[in-house]
Protein backbone atom coordinates (compact mmCIF):
# COMPACT_ATOMS: atom_id res chain seq x y z
CA UNK A 1 0.00 0.00 0.00
CA UNK A 2 1.33 3.43 -0.98
CA UNK A 3 0.57 6.17 1.53
CA UNK A 4 1.08 9.77 0.41
CA UNK A 5 1.21 13.17 2.06
CA UNK A 6 0.66 16.16 -0.25
CA UNK A 7 1.86 19.69 0.36
CA UNK A 8 1.14 21.73 -2.71
CA UNK A 9 3.24 20.27 -5.48
CA UNK A 10 5.40 18.31 -3.02
CA UNK A 11 4.51 14.69 -2.27
CA UNK A 12 5.96 12.30 0.29
CA UNK A 13 5.05 8.66 -0.34
CA UNK A 14 5.93 5.80 1.96
CA UNK A 15 5.83 2.08 1.15
CA UNK A 16 6.36 -0.66 3.70
CA UNK A 17 7.39 -3.95 2.10
CA UNK A 18 6.35 -2.84 -1.40
CA UNK A 19 4.95 -5.42 -3.80
CA UNK A 20 6.21 -5.95 -7.34
CA UNK A 21 3.06 -4.34 -8.73
CA UNK A 22 3.63 -1.22 -6.62
CA UNK A 23 7.27 -1.00 -7.71
CA UNK A 24 6.29 -1.47 -11.33
CA UNK A 25 3.70 1.30 -10.96
CA UNK A 26 6.38 3.65 -9.57
CA UNK A 27 8.72 2.81 -12.43
CA UNK A 28 6.03 3.46 -15.01
CA UNK A 29 4.98 6.77 -13.42
CA UNK A 30 8.40 8.24 -12.47
CA UNK A 31 10.56 6.37 -15.02
CA UNK A 32 13.02 5.17 -12.39
CA UNK A 33 16.04 3.22 -13.52
CA UNK A 34 15.36 -0.56 -13.64
CA UNK A 35 18.45 -1.27 -11.52
CA UNK A 36 17.06 0.95 -8.73
CA UNK A 37 13.81 -1.00 -8.82
CA UNK A 38 15.79 -4.25 -8.62
CA UNK A 39 17.58 -2.92 -5.54
CA UNK A 40 14.19 -2.22 -3.96
CA UNK A 41 13.20 -5.85 -4.53
CA UNK A 42 16.27 -7.22 -2.75
CA UNK A 43 15.30 -9.16 0.43
CA UNK A 44 18.66 -8.47 2.09
CA UNK A 45 20.31 -5.24 3.16
CA UNK A 46 22.48 -3.68 0.46
CA UNK A 47 25.54 -1.52 0.83
CA UNK A 48 24.76 2.20 1.40
CA UNK A 49 25.04 4.25 -1.77
CA UNK A 50 23.68 7.19 -3.74
CA UNK A 51 22.99 7.09 -7.48
CA UNK A 52 22.34 10.40 -9.21
CA UNK A 53 20.26 10.91 -12.36
CA UNK A 54 19.00 13.96 -14.23
CA UNK A 55 15.74 14.33 -12.29
CA UNK A 56 16.22 12.30 -9.10
CA UNK A 57 18.63 10.66 -6.67
CA UNK A 58 18.33 7.10 -5.38
CA UNK A 59 19.77 6.42 -1.92
CA UNK A 60 20.21 3.37 0.27
CA UNK A 61 20.90 4.36 3.86
CA UNK A 62 21.48 2.34 7.02
CA UNK A 63 20.77 3.48 10.56
CA UNK A 64 21.19 1.54 13.80
CA UNK A 65 18.43 0.31 16.08
CA UNK A 66 18.17 -2.25 18.87
CA UNK A 67 16.73 -5.66 18.11
CA UNK A 68 13.46 -6.98 19.51
CA UNK A 69 15.21 -8.23 22.68
CA UNK A 70 16.92 -4.86 23.22
CA UNK A 71 20.33 -6.55 23.43
CA UNK A 72 22.12 -6.22 20.09
CA UNK A 73 22.34 -3.46 17.48
CA UNK A 74 21.02 -4.15 13.99
CA UNK A 75 20.95 -2.14 10.77
CA UNK A 76 17.66 -0.69 9.54
CA UNK A 77 17.65 0.05 5.81
CA UNK A 78 15.98 3.05 4.18
CA UNK A 79 15.59 3.31 0.41
CA UNK A 80 14.84 6.80 -0.85
CA UNK A 81 13.85 8.22 -4.23
CA UNK A 82 14.51 11.95 -4.00
CA UNK A 83 13.23 14.22 -6.74
CA UNK A 84 12.42 17.89 -7.11
CA UNK A 85 8.76 17.61 -6.15
CA UNK A 86 8.60 14.17 -4.54
CA UNK A 87 10.22 12.00 -1.91
CA UNK A 88 9.59 8.27 -1.70
CA UNK A 89 10.75 6.12 1.23
CA UNK A 90 10.35 2.36 1.10
CA UNK A 91 11.47 -1.11 1.96
CA UNK A 92 11.72 -2.66 5.40
CA UNK A 93 12.18 0.90 6.48
CA UNK A 94 13.42 2.25 9.74
CA UNK A 95 10.49 2.30 12.15
CA UNK A 96 11.16 5.98 12.91
CA UNK A 97 10.39 6.83 9.28
CA UNK A 98 6.95 5.28 9.68
CA UNK A 99 6.50 7.11 12.97
CA UNK A 100 7.43 10.48 11.44
CA UNK A 101 5.24 9.78 8.42
CA UNK A 102 2.21 9.08 10.60
CA UNK A 103 2.93 12.18 12.66
CA UNK A 104 3.09 14.43 9.59
CA UNK A 105 0.07 12.66 8.08
CA UNK A 106 -2.01 13.46 11.17
CA UNK A 107 -0.87 17.10 11.18
CA UNK A 108 -1.75 17.45 7.51
CA UNK A 109 -5.20 15.89 8.00
CA UNK A 110 -5.96 18.39 10.78
CA UNK A 111 -5.02 21.34 8.57
CA UNK A 112 -1.58 21.99 10.05
CA UNK A 113 0.91 22.90 7.36
CA UNK A 114 4.16 20.95 7.21
CA UNK A 115 7.17 23.14 7.90
CA UNK A 116 8.89 22.21 4.64
CA UNK A 117 8.83 23.88 1.26
CA UNK A 118 11.01 21.55 -0.82
CA UNK A 119 11.98 17.91 -1.10
CA UNK A 120 15.45 18.86 0.18
CA UNK A 121 13.98 20.31 3.37
CA UNK A 122 11.76 17.25 3.82
CA UNK A 123 14.70 14.91 3.31
CA UNK A 124 16.72 16.93 5.82
CA UNK A 125 13.88 16.71 8.33
CA UNK A 126 13.79 12.91 7.95
CA UNK A 127 17.56 12.61 8.36
CA UNK A 128 17.52 14.91 11.39
CA UNK A 129 14.74 12.86 12.98
CA UNK A 130 16.59 9.57 12.44
CA UNK A 131 19.96 11.01 13.51
CA UNK A 132 18.45 12.07 16.83
CA UNK A 133 17.57 8.44 17.51
CA UNK A 134 21.04 7.37 16.35
CA UNK A 135 22.64 9.79 18.82
CA UNK A 136 20.57 8.33 21.66
CA UNK A 137 21.63 4.81 20.72
CA UNK A 138 25.29 5.78 20.43
CA UNK A 139 25.14 7.45 23.87
CA UNK A 140 23.57 4.28 25.27
CA UNK A 141 26.40 2.12 23.91
CA UNK A 142 28.92 4.70 25.17
CA UNK A 143 27.49 4.35 28.70
CA UNK A 144 27.66 0.58 28.35
CA UNK A 145 31.37 0.86 27.54
CA UNK A 146 31.90 2.99 30.67
CA UNK A 147 30.06 0.39 32.73
CA UNK A 148 32.36 -2.33 31.39
CA UNK A 149 35.36 -0.30 32.57
CA UNK A 150 33.90 0.02 36.08
CA UNK A 151 33.09 -3.69 36.31
CA UNK A 152 36.55 -4.90 35.29
CA UNK A 153 37.55 -5.62 38.90
CA UNK A 154 34.25 -7.09 40.03
CA UNK A 155 34.12 -10.53 41.59
CA UNK A 156 31.67 -11.83 39.02
CA UNK A 157 33.88 -12.58 35.99
CA UNK A 158 31.12 -14.46 34.12
CA UNK A 159 28.81 -11.45 34.05
CA UNK A 160 31.69 -9.09 33.30
CA UNK A 161 32.94 -11.02 30.27
CA UNK A 162 29.36 -11.38 29.00
CA UNK A 163 28.84 -7.61 29.32
CA UNK A 164 32.13 -6.87 27.58
CA UNK A 165 31.38 -9.33 24.76
CA UNK A 166 27.90 -7.93 24.09
CA UNK A 167 29.15 -4.33 24.19
CA UNK A 168 32.10 -5.12 21.95
CA UNK A 169 29.80 -6.73 19.39
CA UNK A 170 27.49 -3.69 19.45
CA UNK A 171 30.41 -1.31 18.98
CA UNK A 172 31.61 -3.34 15.98
CA UNK A 173 28.10 -3.38 14.51
CA UNK A 174 27.76 0.39 14.95
CA UNK A 175 31.14 0.83 13.31
CA UNK A 176 30.12 -1.23 10.26
CA UNK A 177 26.81 0.67 9.97
CA UNK A 178 28.19 4.20 10.27
CA UNK A 179 31.53 3.95 8.46
CA UNK A 180 30.33 3.33 4.85
CA UNK A 181 28.05 6.39 4.92
CA UNK A 182 30.69 8.94 5.92
CA UNK A 183 31.63 9.48 2.27
CA UNK A 184 27.98 9.72 1.23
CA UNK A 185 27.08 12.49 3.68
CA UNK A 186 30.34 14.26 2.92
CA UNK A 187 29.29 14.42 -0.74
CA UNK A 188 26.06 16.15 0.26
CA UNK A 189 27.89 18.63 2.48
CA UNK A 190 30.58 19.44 -0.10
CA UNK A 191 28.09 19.88 -2.93
CA UNK A 192 29.45 16.96 -4.94
CA UNK A 193 25.86 15.68 -4.87
CA UNK A 194 23.49 18.60 -5.37
CA UNK A 195 19.88 18.65 -4.33
CA UNK A 196 16.98 20.55 -5.84
CA UNK A 197 16.90 23.57 -3.51
CA UNK A 198 19.40 26.35 -2.93
CA UNK A 199 21.39 27.11 0.22
CA UNK A 200 21.10 23.63 1.75
CA UNK A 201 24.84 23.13 2.32
CA UNK A 202 24.64 24.32 5.94
CA UNK A 203 21.84 21.85 6.67
CA UNK A 204 23.75 18.94 5.15
CA UNK A 205 26.72 20.14 7.17
CA UNK A 206 24.62 19.87 10.32
CA UNK A 207 23.76 16.28 9.48
CA UNK A 208 27.43 15.58 8.77
CA UNK A 209 28.46 17.11 12.13
CA UNK A 210 25.98 14.89 13.99
CA UNK A 211 27.15 11.87 12.04
CA UNK A 212 30.80 12.74 12.67
CA UNK A 213 30.16 13.10 16.41
CA UNK A 214 28.52 9.67 16.53
CA UNK A 215 31.38 8.19 14.54
CA UNK A 216 34.03 9.74 16.81
CA UNK A 217 32.31 8.35 19.92
CA UNK A 218 32.14 4.86 18.41
CA UNK A 219 35.80 5.00 17.34
CA UNK A 220 36.80 5.95 20.91
CA UNK A 221 34.55 3.25 22.33
CA UNK A 222 36.09 0.68 19.99
CA UNK A 223 39.56 1.39 21.33
CA UNK A 224 38.32 1.42 24.92
CA UNK A 225 36.40 -1.85 24.70
CA UNK A 226 39.39 -3.57 23.07
CA UNK A 227 41.55 -2.30 25.92
CA UNK A 228 39.02 -3.44 28.53
CA UNK A 229 38.84 -6.86 26.90
CA UNK A 230 42.63 -7.27 26.96
CA UNK A 231 42.80 -6.00 30.56
CA UNK A 232 40.12 -8.47 31.63
CA UNK A 233 41.98 -11.32 29.93
CA UNK A 234 45.20 -10.28 31.69
CA UNK A 235 43.44 -10.15 35.06
CA UNK A 236 41.99 -13.63 34.53
CA UNK A 237 45.35 -15.03 33.42
CA UNK A 238 47.04 -13.47 36.46
CA UNK A 239 44.31 -14.90 38.72
CA UNK A 240 44.84 -18.33 37.18
CA UNK A 241 48.60 -18.04 37.75
CA UNK A 242 48.02 -17.19 41.42
CA UNK A 243 45.78 -20.21 41.83
CA UNK A 244 48.26 -22.49 40.09
CA UNK A 245 51.08 -21.12 42.25
CA UNK A 246 49.13 -21.87 45.40
CA UNK A 247 48.28 -25.37 44.20
CA UNK A 248 51.92 -25.98 43.25
CA UNK A 249 53.07 -24.92 46.71
CA UNK A 250 50.55 -27.22 48.36
CA UNK A 251 51.59 -30.11 46.12
CA UNK A 252 55.30 -29.43 46.72
CA UNK A 253 54.73 -29.63 50.48
CA UNK A 254 52.36 -32.55 50.68
CA UNK A 255 53.83 -34.90 48.05
CA UNK A 256 57.07 -35.58 50.02
CA UNK A 257 55.11 -35.70 53.27
CA UNK A 258 52.80 -38.25 51.73
CA UNK A 259 55.79 -40.33 50.63
CA UNK A 260 57.26 -40.28 54.15
CA UNK A 261 53.92 -41.22 55.67
CA UNK A 262 53.60 -44.16 53.28
CA UNK A 263 57.12 -45.39 54.12
CA UNK A 264 56.43 -45.38 57.85
CA UNK A 265 52.99 -46.88 57.33
CA UNK A 266 54.66 -49.95 55.81
CA UNK A 267 56.15 -50.59 59.25
CA UNK A 268 59.68 -50.75 57.92
CA UNK A 269 62.15 -51.15 60.76
CA UNK A 270 64.55 -48.23 60.69
CA UNK A 271 67.83 -47.93 62.62
CA UNK A 272 66.54 -44.94 64.60
CA UNK A 273 63.35 -46.68 65.68
CA UNK A 274 65.14 -48.40 68.60
CA UNK A 275 65.82 -45.17 70.46
CA UNK A 276 63.17 -42.71 69.07
CA UNK A 277 59.43 -43.07 68.78
CA UNK A 278 58.50 -43.35 65.08
CA UNK A 279 55.66 -40.84 65.41
CA UNK A 280 58.02 -38.18 66.76
CA UNK A 281 60.50 -38.93 64.03
CA UNK A 282 57.91 -38.66 61.28
CA UNK A 283 56.48 -35.45 62.70
CA UNK A 284 59.92 -33.86 62.98
CA UNK A 285 60.86 -34.82 59.43
CA UNK A 286 57.58 -33.52 58.05
CA UNK A 287 57.80 -30.19 59.88
CA UNK A 288 61.41 -29.72 58.86
CA UNK A 289 60.64 -30.56 55.24
CA UNK A 290 57.72 -28.12 55.23
CA UNK A 291 59.92 -25.28 56.50
CA UNK A 292 62.60 -26.18 53.97
CA UNK A 293 60.16 -26.04 51.04
CA UNK A 294 58.66 -22.71 52.14
CA UNK A 295 62.13 -21.14 52.68
CA UNK A 296 63.34 -22.47 49.32
CA UNK A 297 60.29 -21.01 47.51
CA UNK A 298 60.88 -17.62 49.12
CA UNK A 299 64.58 -17.77 48.28
CA UNK A 300 63.70 -18.34 44.63
CA UNK A 301 61.07 -15.56 44.89
CA UNK A 302 58.27 -17.91 43.93
CA UNK A 303 56.23 -16.68 46.90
Amino acid sequence: MIETIKLGALRWSHLFRPTEDELQGLQDYYHFHPLDIEDCKSPVNLRPKIDSYLNYHFLILHFPAMDMQGEFVEAKEIKVFWGKDFLITMGKSHWLIKELFKKEQNETSTGQKMAVESSDALFYKILEYVMEDTRKLVDLIDKSVDTCGKELFSRKPEKTIEKISITRKNVILLNTILKPQMVLFNKLQSGAIRGFAENMEDYWGNIMDSYQRAWDIIEDDRELIIGYSKTFDSLQVNKTHEIMKALTLIASIFLPLTFIAIVFALMIKLPVSSYMKPSLLVSGVMIGLTFFVVIYFKFRKWL
